[in-house]
């Protein structure tokens, strides 16, 4: 019985250190926030070290993940508060929204669905072999990288909480 109760513990501590690993980002906080090159839904090129001197969030979502449909809502809610604000050493609060999507019909009507009004949206549809999320480590969605006006990382996977604390630390 002692035998079956240790290798059961160990299972479940396996699993669980998988589970965790696989939340990981590959980018801590205070990192440079790896630049990439895309073009958005509109078919505009896009760069991430364009919007340097901004506020970006990154988001890696997909319009077939219900966790990250559940989160529109606060993502909408988030750009509202701040998308006209002014920051301390920053010009703008901007979402970046990377699609892990293999349909691109499904994905543009959820933008619409959910009135992700924002500028940058972008998708390779390769759902999880999009280049990017490989580029920042994603193994699962949803997953956000917060990045400063530097190009630094301040925040991965953060509450809306703590993204909306940080936001409103720095706007004017």
């Amino acid at each position: 019985m002692r035998a079956i109760n240790i290798i059961l513990i160990t299972c479940i501590v396996g699993y669980l250190g998988y589970i965790g690993w696989r939340q990981l980002p590959k980018f801590n906080d205070g990192q440079k926030a790896p630049d990439f090159t895309a073009e958005t839904y509109q078919g505009k090129p896009f760069k991430l070290s364009d919007l340097q001197g901004k506020i970006v969030l990154l988001d890696f979502w997909g319009s077939w993940c219900g966790p990250c449909l559940q989160e529109n809502p606060k993502l909408v809610e988030l750009n509202n508060k701040y998308k006209t604000s002014t920051f301390k050493n920053a010009d703008q609060f901007v979402i970046v929204s990377i699609g892990l999507e293999k349909d691109e019909i499904r994905w543009q009507r959820a933008i619409d669905k959910y009135n992700l009004d924002w500028e940058y949206h972008i998708s390779n549809l390769k759902r999880m072999r999009d280049p990017i999320a490989k580029l920042y480590g994603v193994r699962e969605i949803p997953t956000k990288y917060l990045i400063d006006e530097k190009g630094y990382i301040i925040g991965v996977n953060q509450s809306f909480e703590e993204i909306n604390k940080y936001l409103m630390s720095k706007a004017k």
